[in-house]
């Protein structure tokens, strides 16, 4: 439940769409995972049409922190460095436990230096959306649609047939394919009949995005137990224009609607801030969190993809970044199956590598929640034990969980990956994220791109794909523990498909063929 949101960016309502037109590609949702993929496939060469229920740009902020991998991701969009000039850069994060204004524990998000993206940054959604939304408006190929809501969907073999009710009146129209990014109430996944497993948590919180002046550092800050919400937690984070995310722990048997008052929301705010501080209301709500998913993704010729698939807490930032991991993974998919260039069972891979990473990412949520929200005596006394330790004693540091946050997922046993032929391997298994390091004058993951790329020490022969050459580039060699001689195969989302001491084109062409890929 929420209060109003204002609209901050009116987009107006489009056009009626043609009765009985046929569609390529359909998009249900235009939040940051269906506008990401739609300018991932738009820049593919294909087709996009995009229904958004809404016919404006909202400004209440719901997901504000966007991960490193996500970052990686939106360079490859085109999009990442508009994100970080618009967004507040962050590394660092601390915990304070009680009345003691000195942290128990701080904690650095990047350990691995020399990387072009940071940790963090801190953006509110409205401002992902409009960037997308200005990179998509140079795509011909993409439609997006707005006030368009989805009321009717018939699926089959090879499509579905929906209805939409739009500004001008009702439509139908067919589609090749459906990708279902409409969130945690998602019609799509209603109309099909399907559900979420998982579980819900018995607990409220407070979102209080405010607008003040302040000298508060960039940095994540997180209260166990602090006497301006005592026996609860509390978090507090910096965002663009001056606006503060404060988050509180209330507790289960509340009023929610009384929760969001004003009257009832300021006196926490003073009393975490202050009485002398001055602020302006920008949105308040009360959420309640779950940490679900979807059985399958993949039903057919219908993909679900972000909260529409699974949902987590936000503690962590894992449900907007775990979104994004998941349409990098189907991206390059789709467009390949759509391009002849593999078979529609490809598509199975991304059932399987997204759910894995859901479950990961269910996980790592859950456990933060027990530990936040402890429901037992022994829970209890386990977290405050784990937090009196920490202040100076450093192994009891890593067991200090006040949402762990998001990291990009690997597929150690994918069926897309081609085992080690070697044993003597540090560097980056196969299955992995690719990670970043300067090379030349330029970085790494820049150079990638979004299609199959061979990073190599000193090849000579036929690559079948393009050849980065990491031949002198010192972090880039040690990171990749890339003697002369040796390679590495990377997919079009830069996850690693296959490494060797010493590649071949044959093997080369079975990896990428083990990958989806025809060599």
């Amino acid at each position: 439940m929420t209060t109003a949101i204002p609209v901050h960016r009116p987009i107006g309502g489009s056009p009626v769409g043609t009765d009985g037109e046929h569609l390529e590609t359909l998009i249900v949702g235009a939040g940051p995972i269906g506008l990401s993929m739609a300018l991932d496939l738009a820049r593919r060469g294909r087709k996009v049409t995009v229904l958004s229920r809404l016919d404006f740009i909202a400004a209440g902020s719901k997901g504000i922190c966007y991960s490193k991998r996500s970052l990686d991701i939106w360079d490859r969009l085109g999009v990442g460095q508009a994100m970080v000039d618009r967004g507040v850069v962050w590394n660092l994060g601390k915990v304070f436990w009680g009345e003691s204004p000195a942290p128990v524990y701080e904690f650095d998000l990047l350990p691995v230096k020399d990387q072009r993206r940071p940790a963090f940054i801190n953006l509110q959604q409205y401002h992902v959306e409009a960037v997308l939304v200005d990179a998509l408006g140079d795509y011909p190929n993409v439609d997006i649609r707005w006030g368009h809501e989805l009321t009717a969907l018939d699926t089959r073999a090879d499509g579905a047939s929906v209805t939409v009710d739009a500004p001008d009146g009702r439509y139908t129209l067919t589609t090749d394919w459906l990708i279902a990014c409409d969130g945690n109430k998602s019609t799509v996944r209603a109309l099909m009949g399907l559900d979420f497993e998982g579980r819900v948590f018995e607990d409220n919180f407070l979102i209080a995005d405010i607008r003040m002046k302040g000298e508060h550092p960039a940095e994540r800050w997180f209260w166990f137990d602090p006497p301006f919400n005592p026996g609860q937690s509390a978090l507090m984070h910096k965002q663009p224009d001056d606006v503060w995310r404060l988050d509180f722990q209330l507790g289960w048997n509340i009023d929610r609607e009384a929760a969001m008052r004003p009257e009832n929301v300021e006196p926490l705010v003073r009393a975490m801030l202050g009485e002398a501080v001055e602020f302006e209301r920008e949105w308040y709500s009360v959420y309640t969190f779950q940490c679900r998913r979807m059985q399958r993704f993949v039903h057919g010729r219908v993909l679900f993809a972000g909260d529409s698939a699974h949902l987590v807490s936000p503690f962590g930032a894992r449900g907007c970044n775990g979104g994004l991991a998941d349409i990098d993974n189907l991206g390059w998919k789709l467009a390949m199956v759509l391009d002849g260039a593999a078979p529609e069972s490809l598509l199975e891979s991304y059932n399987d590598e997204a759910v894995l990473a859901a479950d990961e990412n269910i996980l790592n949520s859950t456990r933060s929640t027990d530990f936040l929200t402890p429901k037992s005596a022994a829970s209890t006394a386990y977290r405050d034990a784990v937090l009196s330790l920490a202040g100076d004693h450093a192994f009891a540091r890593p067991f200090v969980n006040s949402g762990r946050l998001s990291m990009a997922v690997s597929y150690p046993e994918s069926p897309l990956s081609t085992p080690d032929e070697d044993a003597d391997w540090d560097g980056i298994a196969p299955g992995s994220p690719a990670l970043d390091a300067p090379i030349g004058n330029d970085w790494l993951l820049g150079s990638l791109g979004g299609g199959f790329r061979l990073i190599a020490n000193g090849w000579a022969g036929e690559a079948l794909v393009p050849v980065i050459d990491a031949a002198g580039a010192g972090i880039a060699e040690e990171r990749y523990d890339l003697r002369a001689g040796s390679a590495y195969l990377i997919r079009p989302d830069q996850y690693v498909a296959a490494r060797w001491r010493r590649p071949t084109p044959a093997k080369i062409a079975a990896a990428l063929a083990r990958a989806g890929a025809a060599a």
